[in-house]
């Protein structure tokens, strides 16, 4: 006799209050829990989804640092990236997984030019293509705007009130998820970019780029 399949209807329900446990086991599992889906996640994930899993009247933030706490020493931690939290390993074990090659990698190539246009729309967004030109002083082609959207690293936002109503250019989460930035409020003071020479044109950056093809800015690890 075949086994009857079970219905939608039939399924368990997902007890996330868990209000029959110990309340020091009930946070210890709420933790358990956070940390099995940031694994088990490709990207970083956000509060609403967190929330399925824990009490409701559990504070995300605090589980979040009580995981943190318990990761010391670790070479791994918890951090805010895009709106969301993910597992990142700490910077000083980057060597060694790069020396291991067991991770491909992940990194998006920039031209100088490309990187320059970026930055300025990240720290000017929403700005049109002729605001980046006017902001570098010189032209951005269609091209290279198109480069950026097809990194995933810049999008079309609101088209601008001026004559014509351009289309402006907003980062994307993926440009967060790229440099491990929680929100745009984490971007480096852009007096750093200068002095690093993103946002200087001319024959600096072409000297700079004389010979290389291509800027690798590597992928959090």
């Amino acid at each position: 006799m075949a086994r009857r399949k079970r219905t939608d209807a039939e399924l368990p329900i997902f007890d996330a209050e868990l209000a029959d446990m110990p309340a020091d086991l009930r946070w210890r599992e709420w933790m358990n829990r956070i940390e099995a889906v940031l694994f088990a996640a490709p990207r970083p994930v956000e509060r609403e989804v967190l929330a399925r899993v824990i009490g409701r009247d559990a504070s995300i933030e605090l589980l979040i640092d009580d995981i943190r706490e318990a990761l010391r020493g670790k070479p791994y931690d918890v951090v805010g990236v895009a709106g969301g939290w993910a597992f990142r390993t700490r910077t000083a074990y980057a060597d060694a997984i790069a020396t291991s090659a067991a991770v491909p990698d992940r990194g998006v190539d920039l031209t100088q030019n490309e990187a320059m246009v970026l930055v300025s729309i990240a720290y000017h967004q929403p700005v049109t293509r002729a605001g980046v030109s006017e902001i570098l002083g010189r032209d951005v082609s269609r091209d290279v705007i198109g480069a950026l959207r097809d990194k995933n690293m810049i999008t079309a936002g609101p088209r601008s009130p001026t004559p014509g109503a351009p289309f402006t250019y907003v980062t994307t989460k993926g440009f967060l998820e790229h440099f491990g930035l929680s929100s745009l409020r984490d971007l480096p003071e852009l007096e750093a970019l200068q002095d690093a020479g993103l946002l200087n044109g001319g024959a600096d950056a072409e000297e700079r780029t004389h010979g290389q093809e291509a800027h690798d800015i590597p992928t959090d690890l």
